[in-house]
């Protein structure tokens, strides 16, 4: 299998291609759309949803969230 992903960063969206092979040639093709959010836009949602930031962590190890973190976990919890 063969993936490879294009990315439009001003649309926030990305492609990502899958190819079957065999022998060196392709016998299926695919792919699925995305659309990615940044941290930031993740946090505006969950306050519009009424929820709070309790944590953000870069992996589900809980590894710190810095700014050259390639991925996010975050936590957010609705006030009692």
């Amino acid at each position: 299998m063969l993936i490879f992903d294009s990315y439009d960063l001003v649309t926030q969206r990305v492609f990502s291609h899958h190819y079957q092979l065999n022998n060196g040639q392709v016998i299926s093709a695919g792919g699925t759309p995305h659309r990615y959010v940044w941290p930031s836009e993740m946090d505006v949602m969950a306050k519009m949803a009424g929820l709070g930031l309790v944590n953000r962590y870069a992996d589900w190890d809980r590894s710190p969230f810095t700014g050259e973190s390639p991925s996010s976990v975050s936590v957010w919890r609705k006030p009692h």
